[in-house]
């Protein structure tokens, strides 16, 4: 049998099928069990990447494997189409955002389908759709009424070149703009803010529902959470009714406080700043204002401080202690003030000793001397001196005893406090979501009435990237009437952060086309939570929390009936490609330009290069194009590369030789079922020997890759059993059998997941007429897997002579009967005594002669 078409022509006849049959739709009988497989969806730049490929392939596999065990299967795809990188690229081209982002999706589209990926285009969404961002809209309306969502004064990355604000990322290590190359500064807007502090210990504690979760991924959220139990004390300012507070998780350190540091922001800088001080004060708070929040709290960088002259007075010890303001605090971060104990944190011992700040140990380990010189601080558990009545305490019982007192004398008390803080969802840029309030000076924020949504961006705006957000400057827009009141009043100009967008568009998919509700609850509960969840480990904390706070959220607003969105998380690992780099200038260098590969060097300076393997970038020139390797093998060798060359967990490097061998593999599977001879089964009673052990191998293949695909998806081990299955298949001497026939099927629907359109095209040569997609992956049969007879090894004295076959129910006694009737026993024991018979059932028997 000989194919009729060309590999580019199989995969394009099989997708055409797929569509005009359903095969890519997700099948609406309610009465199977639901699998929800979703991939994280991409941001339309315009070009798959081989990250893409590796990361929709594994779905993929995961879902054609569970549509073809029974399942009804969601396998949704949409885009993560709003964001600066489209602004900014708009305004490169002279063009706007979305004409350029709705190119980018139309062009993926079309890669996508190359790659025959069974996604459900009928759910498609693209989350700069007014379609889909009116229900974010919608959605930030619930978190306003539920008191999530406020305004306040924050202080920001600000560029002051593009006159916006820009996010951590988005800030170099030397405290520089990515985009404009600014000095960033810090600087106090008004900004909005969803509290998912209010949601902090649900985070952290639902972690434990996440079995299906990686380890490393719930520890990441877990520390990002960072729930810290301790104290809240307050310290009285000299000469003023106003008191700071600290948070602390070592109140048993208290007598030790000999300063407090105030964050520059602070809104009590300025009043316990003495006019000796006021110009210097000043002076630092303006260099400060000009570092970013990573250049002030990077370990490998000096703490600088500066004394305000006003003093405080530690409550436990009447004592009079000095204000300082340093660059290390952080107004957003706990009270925007820290107590100084150098004794006991290495921190502040550092700066203490730095700044001539008086260092008093107030725990010393059991039995230790308190009069022993302190050559650096000391933080492990101990005994409280200096401390008065606790001293001889136990300094972890010296916790609750301080906080006791705290509280019976009214200047502190037990709290639990996070690392997590309330999320930033404002950005001065066009090319996002507006956030549907109008600020009215009568009623004040005021939202827009759900009938009024969306709130739609307007079009052909000029975008310049600089002075602000471009919607503020169109009036027609900006200006309307209050809601409320229908006075005069402006819209909110700030778009929503694009992690507003990704933090629930799983939960559109199961009703993507509804027009008149977010989604129809029914629907969403019935498919959620996503059964199996696959993308990159770099959204491990801020997308994954996101998305898991908006599901406890509208969960309790009585739209959701679970609490987290996601059963099962694999982060797949990077595509890496084989780097050419010149360790003396740290520049990477075309391959192409490399005379010799073997021994390369710098084509300019003749140099040794380097030959590494790294992240897949244009700037390293590493890069592989998915449409070389679909245009050159086809796109069943591409998917089989990307599932065969590594766990789907670890990094992938990518080489040539490897994706040549997947091309092999598939051609010898070509070659083995159009060479074959198709017969009917027969009974499994009339099998030959060599019939039964090619069935054995078929059903061995089949509990293997079964297993391989349950869990942690080993796509590489499953692979390398189709391999063996084809080598058994190649090697057997019944090709007229339907033993035979059963196994090229069988081979078949294990390949289908994997190489999707040659499989349905072999399936069509082999005689059937309906797609191989809608056939039952194969189930072993144990009776399959039991052999008639098995191997044992026969040994003299120890040593291996050689080996038998018996019946596979042999006892004990006739493995040892027929071990000694054998011709090797018979070779090297005739003529002597055998003193003992050692019998391994199943595996040996060994003569001591």
């Amino acid at each position: 049998m000989e194919s009729r078409y060309t590999p580019a022509e199989i995969e394009q006849k099989w997708q055409q099928v797929w569509t005009e049959q359903g095969l890519n739709q997700t099948s609406i009988d309610s009465s199977k069990e639901k699998f929800y497989a979703l991939s994280m969806f991409p941001y339309p730049s315009g070009d798959l990447h081989m990250g893409h490929v590796r990361n929709y392939t594994i779905v993929d596999v995961i879902a054609r494997l569970k549509r073809m065990q029974g399942y009804r299967v969601l396998n949704p795809m949409g885009w993560d189409a709003f964001g600066l990188p489209a602004e900014n690229a708009a305004i490169e081209r002279n063009t706007q955002p979305a004409k350029w982002t709705y190119q980018n999706i139309a062009q993926m589209r079309e890669q996508f389908k190359q790659l025959g990926i069974s996604f459900d285009w009928d759910r498609e969404i693209a989350t700069c759709s007014p379609d889909y961002y009116r229900w974010t809209q919608w959605i930030f309306l619930q978190f306003f009424e539920a008191g999530l969502a406020y305004q306040k004064e924050a202080t920001v990355n600000w560029d002051p070149i593009d006159q916006t604000v820009l996010a951590n990322e988005q800030v170099d290590a030397d405290g520089k703009s990515w985009r404009s190359g600014a000095k960033v500064e810090r600087k106090l807007l008004r900004q909005w803010f969803l509290k998912i502090t209010d949601y902090a210990e649900q985070l952290l504690n639902d972690l434990d529902q996440l079995s299906g979760w990686p380890d490393r991924v719930k520890l990441m959220q877990a520390n990002w959470i960072g729930k810290s139990v301790g104290a809240y004390l307050e310290f009285p300012i000299v000469g003023s009714d106003e008191k700071i507070g600290v948070f602390t998780t070592r109140p048993d350190t208290v007598y030790g406080v000999t300063y407090v540091v105030l964050a520059p922001e602070h809104p009590l800088t300025q009043q316990v700043t003495t006019a000796d001080q006021q110009a210097a004060v000043d002076a630092f708070i303006q260099e400060v204002s000009g570092q970013s929040e990573l250049e002030r709290t990077a370990e490998d960088k000096p703490k600088r401080g500066i004394p305000t002259g006003g003093k405080a007075i530690n409550p436990f010890t009447g004592a009079e202690i000095p204000i300082w303001i340093a660059d290390y605090v952080l107004y957003e971060y706990g009270t925007g003030a820290v107590m100084g104990v150098p004794a006991h944190d290495v921190r502040d011992f550092v700066f203490a000793r730095q700044n001539e700040l008086a260092i008093v140990p107030v725990i010393i380990p059991q039995n230790g001397d308190v009069s022993a010189p302190l050559t650096a601080a000391y933080i492990e558990p101990g005994v409280l001196v200096n401390s008065a009545e606790f001293d001889g305490m136990p300094s972890l019982d010296a916790k609750q005893a301080v906080i006791q007192k705290a509280e019976k004398e009214g200047y502190g008390k037990a709290r639990i406090q996070y690392r997590l803080r309330d999320w930033l969802i404002s950005r001065q840029r066009y090319w996002g979501a507006p956030i549907p309030i109008v600020h009215c000076p009568d009623c004040g924020a005021v939202p827009v009435p759900e009938s009024e949504l969306p709130v739609k961006l307007p079009e052909n705006v000029e975008l310049s990237g600089r002075g602000g957000s471009p919607l503020s400057k169109l009036e027609s827009w900006l200006n309307v009437p209050c809601p409320t009141c229908g006075t005069p009043a402006k819209r909110e100009t700030d778009t929503m952060d694009t992690f507003i967008d990704s933090s629930w568009y799983f939960l559109r998919y199961p009703d993507a086309r509804n027009d008149q509700a977010v989604f129809d609850r029914a629907k969403t509960n019935d498919w959620m939570p996503v059964d199996q969840y696959v993308g990159g480990i770099e959204h491990a904390i801020l997308h994954l929390l996101y998305s898991r706070f908006f599901t406890k959220v509208l969960r309790d607003s009585g739209l959701l009936n679970f609490d987290e969105p996601f059963q099962r998380l694999l982060t797949q690992g990077m595509v890496q490609g084989k780097t050419y780099k010149n360790p003396k200038t740290g520049k990477y260098v075309i391959a192409a330009d490399i005379a010799d590969l073997a021994n390369p060097t710098d084509p300019e300076t003749g140099d040794r290069l380097e030959v590494v393997y790294e992240k897949m970038s244009k700037s390293k020139y590493n890069g592989v194009a998915p449409g070389d390797v679909i245009d050159k093998y086809g796109a069943d060798t591409a998917r089989m590369f990307i599932l065969f060359k590594a766990p789907p967990e670890k990094d992938l490097e990518w080489e040539d030789a490897d994706v040549e061998g997947q091309f092999r593999f598939l051609n010898r599977v070509w070659r083995l079922v159009t060479e074959s001879k198709v017969q009917s089964p027969k009974s499994k009673s009339d099998l030959s020997k060599s019939e039964k052990e090619l069935r054995r191998s078929i059903h061995t293949a089949i509990k293997e890759i079964t297993e391989d695909l349950q869990g942690d998806y080993q796509f590489n081990t499953a692979i390398s059993e189709m391999m063996k299955l084809s080598n058994a298949l190649t090697d057997a001497t019944i090709k007229d059998s339907p033993v035979y026939a059963e196994g090229i099927h069988t081979l078949l629907l294990l390949l289908a997941p994997f190489a999707p359109h040659i499989a349905d095209e072999l399936w069509h040569l082999v005689g059937r007429s309906d797609s191989i997609h809608t056939q039952i992956f194969p189930i072993v049969e144990p009776a399959a897997l039991v052999a008639d007879e098995m191997t044992i090894v026969i040994q003299i004295i120890g040593k291996t002579r050689g080996t038998i076959q018996v019946s596979a129910q042999a006892d004990k006694a006739a493995i040892e009967q027929a071990a000694r009737e054998s011709e090797i026993a018979q070779r090297y024991i005739e003529g002597k005594a055998i003193k003992k018979v050692i019998v391994v059932p199943g595996k040996l028997v060994n003569f001591v002669i």
